[in-house]
């Protein structure tokens, strides 16, 4: 029932605010955490005057207080009007008790019958003279704890000019038990409009009071609050008082903790929003025992309706993830410390914690890549072609569920040609085509350019290449090669589509099917080759193109990013050093520029690097097996982020944001480096395979404690 508290940033949880029932009861702790307690609003209470001498409202007292209809004070003579007060304002002074205001300003307004009260039997008269003192003398919420007969026409007409003004008016809905509220009240909104609220009681376990008058026929600005056995502290005395008269400025307190707040906001606009708000009890939905509900300042603090950046049109679901790193990435969204502003459909202004919606792509667990996809390879070669295709067990091999990228790396090229399908073929003696299904571009150019050359190195199973490294979630669903041959140079084309897969699941329903959001993606490229003797070279160029995603990263919707440009240079170098020994590097380097609207600023320019070296030896302890050693590192980031142009500021006089600048970097702090010492051969009638690897960083995080581990595979076909 009572609204969870926030986290106390300001030290309001003192014993005076746990003696103190209404602010916890109503969640006004949200408010003031926030920057509201009511400091520089005025609470008009047209009541019994007020106790001068209380340090509950020291210095909190207008001067501008004043008495109406025969009275030339407004201090009490009967102690109505301060209780009312206590409850609105009491000080948080670590004494006595606090009120849902505390630091808000009294304008006390005396309006009984000079003489009732001395005999504790106030009554009042007309208070339309009370009313309009109020509106002219800067009140934002007139609280009105009375009851009675129907509002008088001047009475009607000065709650008129309140609503003219813009001026809250909160009337108790009374004590007589009965299913409608008292017809002050009930009259007061009947004939004057939209600028009333008429509050009843419920105790402590949100219960409605014996006593409270109801909502019916009035649920619509009918609202309840704790009225029942509220604590006060007076003349130093811990007091319980009970009545619709200490319920109603409950709700003049949250008035002016809104209205400070929110600027903006209309007295109509006050009012709906402490009554959609409301928290719902009694049957569902507005009834005539609780109206709206029961007061929830917590939520009326929280955004309602659709949010948007803040100054712009543009949805922002605050339970959505704004960024998803990609393996490039590594860390670089851990902690980041980006805030900016949202608007709810009151056009107010809430603070979003940007950073706290980011995380990182998941670190790819190469050894389990490396064991767990049973796959077979076939392949069938000649002079003038080859055909070459994969088959696997159950939705693993496929890639469903997520362990490897489905493309071809080079490695994935020497260890059996091709992951999927694909066919390649001589169309003259200078000229080769090769095109693949579910296969990477990298792939069907390093079988190209490797036709009719002895296989020197094994097939690490853990450390990429750096030659096409995109990052681990790439997969290709068709790719194209055509190489041609001059002298000793060879000159090839190729261009792939594809899709980018996120780094990590954006939803609950794609963790049960084990499959993640994918954004499509196109590259074409250009690589030259030539053989000096024992020394082999590459070199290369890739443009590639991605829809919704920055190198494999995704960034939600609102920042407008709506993909990538890239360039990548690829350089690749293999040396025989005789005896079988063979030596080789490759170096990958990158430039990223996103496409996006206004909050993407200029200079959000992303380099990245992978680079691999390798040494093997062909026919290491038999003819045809080998064993290698690589270093290397995966694609990652090496410097380079957006420069975010978002709304860090807020005038509510014109409602329109105030911009600044916030760089989201995003290279990681870790650097990924791996080491391999790979042996691949036959034992035992079957393939066999062994792998020692070391790993530093894992997938470029750097709190991440260093991986090592063993790979050993065997296989035989029967």
């Amino acid at each position: 029932m009572q609204p969870q508290l926030p986290t106390d940033t300001i030290g309001y949880n003192t014993p005076e605010f746990r003696r103190s029932d209404g602010p916890a009861f109503h969640g006004a702790p949200s408010a003031w955490v926030a920057g509201a307690t009511g400091s520089g609003q005025v609470i008009a209470v047209i009541d019994s005057g007020i106790d001068q001498a209380n340090a509950e409202f020291a210095g909190r007292i207008s001067p501008l207080s004043t008495g109406i209809n025969g009275n030339t004070t407004f201090q009490e003579e009967d102690n109505h009007g301060t209780l009312v007060s206590l409850v609105a304002a009491a000080d948080n002074n670590n004494s006595g008790n606090v009120g849902i205001a505390y630091d808000a300003t009294i304008l006390a307004i005396r309006s009984d019958d000079p003489g009732t009260c001395a005999a504790d039997d106030c009554n009042f008269g007309d208070v339309s003279d009370g009313i309009r003192y109020a509106v002219d003398h800067g009140a934002v919420v007139i609280n009105m704890s009375l009851g009675g007969s129907a509002p008088s026409s001047n009475e009607i007409d000065a709650i008129r000019y309140a609503a003219a003004n813009d001026v809250v008016v909160v009337i108790s809905s009374g004590n007589d038990g009965d299913r409608f509220p008292d017809p002050f009240a009930s009259g007061s909104f009947a004939t004057s409009g939209t600028n009333v609220i008429i509050v009843g009681s419920v105790n402590e376990n949100g219960v409605a009071s014996d006593f409270s008058n109801g909502a019916t026929g009035y649920r619509s600005h009918y609202i309840a609050a704790l009225g029942e056995d509220v604590y006060v502290v007076f003349d130093g005395s811990g007091w319980l008082i009970s009545g619709t008269s200490f319920s109603a400025p409950q709700v003049s307190g949250a008035v002016a903790l809104i209205a400070q707040a929110f600027p903006n906001l209309t007295a109509p606009e006050i009012i709906e929003l402490l009554m959609t708000t409301a928290q719902d009890v009694g049957e569902a939905g507005p009834d005539d025992v609780y109206g709206q509900g029961i007061m929830n300042i917590r939520e009326a603090f929280q955004p309602q309706g659709r949010t948007t950046l803040a100054g712009s049109q543009t949805a922002v679901a605050t339970i959505d993830d704004v960024a998803i790193g990609s393996t490039a990435m590594g860390d670089a969204l851990v902690a980041q410390g980006l805030k900016t502003l949202i608007t709810d459909r009151f056009d107010r202004a809430f603070g979003y914690d940007i950073g706290s919606r980011m995380q990182g792509a998941q670190i790819a667990p190469r050894l389990q890549d490396a064991v767990s996809r049973e796959v077979q390879f076939s392949a069938v070669e000649t002079a003038a072609y080859s055909v070459s295709f994969t088959t696997g067990k159950g939705p693993r091999a496929g890639g469903l569920e997520w362990t490897d990228a489905l493309r071809l790396t080079k490695d994935d090229a020497d260890r059996a040609k091709f992951l999927a399908a694909s066919v390649a073929a001589r169309v003259s003696p200078d000229l080769q085509l090769g095109v693949g299904i579910a296969q990477g571009a990298s792939g069907l150019v390093a079988q190209l350019q490797g036709s009719g050359r002895t296989n020197l190195k094994p097939a690490f199973l853990v450390a990429p290449s750096a030659t096409g490294e995109e990052g681990r979630f790439s997969s290709s669903d068709m790719s194209l090669a055509l190489r041609h041959k001059t002298g000793p140079w060879g000159l090839t084309l190729h261009a792939e589509k594809g899709d980018q897969w996120l780094g990590d699941y954006r939803f609950a329903g794609e963790v049960a099917f084990g499959v993640r959001e994918h954004r499509p993606s196109r590259s074409i490229g250009l690589a030259v080759d030539r053989e000096f003797g024992p020394l082999q070279a590459s070199l290369g160029m890739t443009w590639k193109n991605e829809d919704g995603t920055v190198l494999g990263g995704y960034f939600g919707d609102f920042l407008g990013v709506t993909g990538a440009d890239s360039a990548f240079i690829d350089f690749d170098i293999r040396r025989d050093l005789g005896s079988g020994w063979r030596a080789g590097a490759a170096l990958r380097g990158g430039m990223t520029s996103p496409r996006a609207g206004s909050i993407i600023g200029g200079g959000s320019t992303l380099w990245s690097n992978a680079w691999s070296i390798d040494l093997a030896r062909q026919g290491m302890f038999s003819a045809n097996d080998s064993l290698g050693l690589r270093v290397s590192q995966s694609l990652r980031i090496e410097d380079g982020g957006f420069n975010l142009v978002l709304p860090v500021a807020y005038d509510y006089a014109t409602e329109s944001p105030i911009y600044g600048t916030q760089h989201l970097n995003l290279a990681p702090d870790g650097r990924e480096i791996m080491g391999e010492l790979a042996w691949r051969g036959t034992l035992m009638s079957g393939n066999a395979a062994a792998s020692l690897f070391y790993r530093k960083d894992p997938g470029h995080y750097a709190s991440e404690p260093d991986d090592a581990g063993v790979v050993l595979r065997w296989d035989r076909k029967f």
